[in-house]
């Protein structure tokens, strides 16, 4: 039987080739694959999972407010209040073609005291989400904008600093900027203190933006509060005298301080011209200065008791003592030191009382230059006052081997050294805390700060006993305060030029400590460049003092101590009379 065989059937061709050319091409994208997974997984994760967190992870700052500053009794002298700010997604305004809508943009404009095209010109770039319009709105402003309704303009709550007080406490507490940062006083100097730190919140947000995860949070650290050892009564108290006596001289500037005398604390510390911290647009930097700290002068006669106080510290005298002023002048080195007359034989209390040039002149030279510098410098003449504000100056105290006779003597009556309205209330403040020196300070204290006893008890109340004299019969009698009494000094100098010499124009002052038999605070006053014929410190200064201390002892319920002042007992006090 035949066997019939099968012929074998022909491939197509290329059919082989084709084959292998696929499986190839599947290996190689397979292993570009895994590659490109080995990639990501293993070589690379970090930047892929970055770009992950990009698109769904979000994070939120957790705003704090800036700390209040209250004074002594917490009234508050700065805070911070929520108001509107105006901002813009120029994005958004080109893709709702927002702009088209001209009246709307011009009524946005005059809301804002805006130029439109000014106005229009901060949206016109697309590519930008963000821009402010106008920074911190009044309420009426924001709600204007929201009746506006222009797409791609928005508002967003932010805060603004706020100063109830305005120009009374503005050299004292400063100011911040706009975005809050401290700009000047204490606002600058204790920024960091009054800050805090934000805290901040980190969450993953899915693609239709809701939150599916809270990954972390840190707590914010809340700023601190400064309380301030100013009562706000008394600053008004202050800042309201000064300032009507400033004008009423017609003077360029003044400065007053009021101190606690057992504490150290500054109970009070003004100046005219002030400025409002409230209102940014008329802010001037001449009437920014803290001139109690930063301007020094020379401080003339108020000096004159510290030489007396020199003088019964070393022995070179006694409390009644007396000093031979007869002819009423003195040449020292071809120069005249005198007095307006001759008074004679003064005691050591009439020197102050009269406020003799040649009786200190002849006390100082009896003295010699060495404890006299030593007792400036005790008093706190030549350094700082402690109480660590922005711009303090330290005055100036000679510091030098030879001085003349004339020298010493110009030195005695408050020429040749220069002193700040604050450091000649802590000399006083010695004076009336029986030679105690302590720190001064701007902060509420609970207990006063460690003193050292510069001075001898004894020496500090004879002086002030004198100086009292001044003020009932002496210089000062428009210093007496009725119902108290009051010890103090005047002081007139007239101001150096700046080419040298003495100019037409003059310093008053006065410094006093009351009440005498319990002293509870001192008070300075400075007048710069009086413009009327009466620039003497007892007729523009003196003044002023009697007022702050009038108003201060009934605002701190100090009695009287003065019972025997006929003002008082018609006034219903001290007496069946």
């Amino acid at each position: 039987m035949a066997v019939t065989r099968r012929k074998k059937r022909a491939e197509p061709a290329g059919t082989r080739w084709r084959f292998y050319t696929a499986v190839f091409l599947l290996f190689g994208v397979f292993s570009v694959l895994i590659a490109r997974a080995a990639y990501i997984q293993v070589i690379s994760p970090d930047a892929f999972s970055l770009q992950g967190d990009m698109r769904s992870l979000r994070s939120a700052s957790v705003a704090v407010e800036r700390g209040t500053i209250v004074d002594r009794n917490g009234r508050e002298l700065a805070v911070s209040v929520p108001v509107e700010t105006v901002w813009a997604d120029p994005k958004r305004i080109a893709e709702k073609d927002a702009l088209a809508d001209e009246r709307r943009w011009q009524a946005l404009a005059e809301t804002f005291r805006m130029n439109r095209n000014e106005l229009v010109s901060k949206v016109d770039d697309e590519s930008k989400r963000f821009v402010y319009l106008q920074r911190k709105v009044t309420p009426s402003e924001a709600d204007y904008v929201k009746q506006l309704k222009i797409p791609g303009v928005y508002l967003k709550t932010e805060s603004r600093r706020y100063y109830p007080t305005g120009e009374i406490s503005a050299h004292l507490i400063g100011l911040t900027d706009i975005d809050g940062a401290g700009q000047e006083g204490l606002e600058l100097l204790y920024d960091e203190h009054l800050t805090g730190t934000p805290g901040k919140r980190v969450y993953r947000k899915d693609a239709q933006g809701r939150v599916v995860e809270e990954i972390s949070q840190t707590d914010a650290q809340q700023p601190k509060q400064l309380t301030l050892s100013i009562d706000q009564r008394v600053q008004a108290t202050a800042y309201t005298e000064l300032k009507k006596a400033v004008r009423y001289n017609q003077a360029t500037s003044g400065s007053a301080v009021v101190l606690n005398v057992e504490t150290g604390e500054v109970l009070a510390m003004v100046n005219s011209p002030s400025f409002n911290p409230n209102n940014r647009a008329e802010l001037q930097s001449f009437r920014m200065r803290n001139r109690a700290v930063t301007d020094s002068y020379e401080p003339g006669s108020t000096m004159k008791p510290l030489v007396i106080l020199s003088a019964l510290e070393n022995g070179r005298h006694k409390a009644g003592d007396s000093i031979d002023t007869s002819p009423g002048w003195l040449r020292i080195g071809g120069r005249r030191v005198s007095d307006p007359r001759n008074y004679g034989e003064l005691s050591l209390t009439e020197v102050l009382k009269h406020s003799s040039n040649v009786g200190v002149t002849k006390i100082a030279l009896d003295l010699g230059i060495e404890p006299l510098l030593q007792t400036y410098a005790d008093a706190g003449f030549g350094n700082d006052t402690g109480i660590t504000l922005l711009g303090e100056s330290i005055g100036i105290l000679g510091d030098r081997r030879r001085w003349s006779e004339f020298e010493i003597a110009t030195l005695s009556y408050g020429y040749g050294l220069s002193a700040t309205t604050l450091q000649l209330a802590n000399a006083y403040n010695i004076i009336a805390n029986g030679g105690l020196k302590r720190p001064l300070t701007i902060f509420r204290q609970e207990s006063p700060l460690p003193a050292e006893q510069v001075f001898n008890p004894d020496n500090t109340r004879a002086v002030m006993h004198m100086m009292e004299e001044v003020v009932r019969d002496g210089t000062a009698k428009a210093a007496q305060v009725p119902g108290y009494r009051v010890a103090g000094k005047t002081g007139t100098t007239r101001k150096t030029k700046t080419g040298g010499g003495y100019g037409d124009e003059y310093v008053a002052l006065f410094a006093g400590i009351a009440p005498v038999s319990d002293p509870k605070i001192v008070v300075v006053v400075t007048i710069n460049e009086p413009g009327t014929d009466d620039y003497y410190g007892g007729t523009a200064a003196a003044p002023v003092f009697s007022k702050i201390v009038s108003q201060t002892m009934r605002l701190l319920n100090v009695a009287p101590d003065n019972i025997e002042d006929t003002r008082v007992r018609a006034a219903g006090f001290g007496g069946d009379e």
